[in-house]
């Protein structure tokens, strides 16, 4: 997924300007992301390629998503994959700093891929340092923007790493904020998740639990993978 674009079903993903790529992941977390009957406003902090912003709005004909993104490269990116796509009446693409940002609403559901690795080694180019490390969004802020910027029935879907979502839960849950769902990404069956994707909420419930694998042992994507990323691969 290292071309300068990737071709949807629907849309088309130029990121030649971006720090991060199209992934797999990102694409899971676009699919399987719950939007509630309730949402009709949506903040998509750190939008990059505007790959999860225009998931959600292929799969909800009734939302508006303000996606916000530091760089402004990657933003500028952004606003042209956006222009060009059935939707762009529905997202508003907005370069700035989250942390400062002055939002005029409050959001129903904030998705957001954030920076994962906390005090790791770091690579020489900046842009993809704001994007993988939390040089410019550390879990405290994240936290910070989302308790500021929902409203009371708010609800914030995030992915990370497991070891970095151990971090991330317990800094909510200090914070009152709770896990109600959660889908551990495995990249094959048998194996240990590497990615977890949350849904945390003010509201505390019984968290909702389940796995979601890849691929097979024999290297082709699992069926329950497949009809999740049917409505958007190409070539599924």
């Amino acid at each position: 997924m290292s071309n300068s674009y990737f071709r949807f079903k629907q849309f088309t993903i130029h990121q030649d300007r971006c720090g991060m790529k199209v992934s797999t992941d990102a694409c899971i977390q676009g699919a399987w992301a719950p939007v509630e009957p309730h949402v009709k406003r949506v903040l998509d902090i750190g939008a990059g390629t505007g790959l999860l912003s225009l998931m959600l709005a292929q799969r909800n004909s009734g939302i508006i998503t303000d996606a916000i993104e530091l760089d402004a490269a990657a933003a500028e990116q952004a606003k042209e994959n956006v222009a060009v796509s059935p939707w762009a009446g529905r997202i508003i693409v907005m370069q700035g700093d989250v942390k400062s940002y002055p939002f005029a609403v409050r959001y129903d559901m904030v998705i957001c891929n954030p920076p994962f690795f906390i005090n790791s080694l770091q690579s020489d180019e900046q842009q993809r340092n704001n994007a993988r490390h939390d040089v410019a969004l550390g879990q405290e802020d994240l936290l910070e923007v989302i308790d500021k910027c929902t409203n009371e029935e708010g609800y914030a879907v995030i992915m990370l790493p497991p070891k970095e979502h151990n971090v991330w839960q317990q800094l909510c849950e200090k914070n009152g904020w709770h896990a109600i769902q959660k889908l551990e990404v495995q990249p094959r069956e048998g194996k240990d998740a590497n990615r977890i994707i949350g849904v945390y909420s003010r509201t505390k419930a019984a968290l909702q639990s389940e796995t979601l694998a890849i691929k097979k042992a024999d290297d082709s994507y699992t069926e329950a993978f497949t009809e999740l990323l049917r409505p958007f691969y190409l070539f599924l």
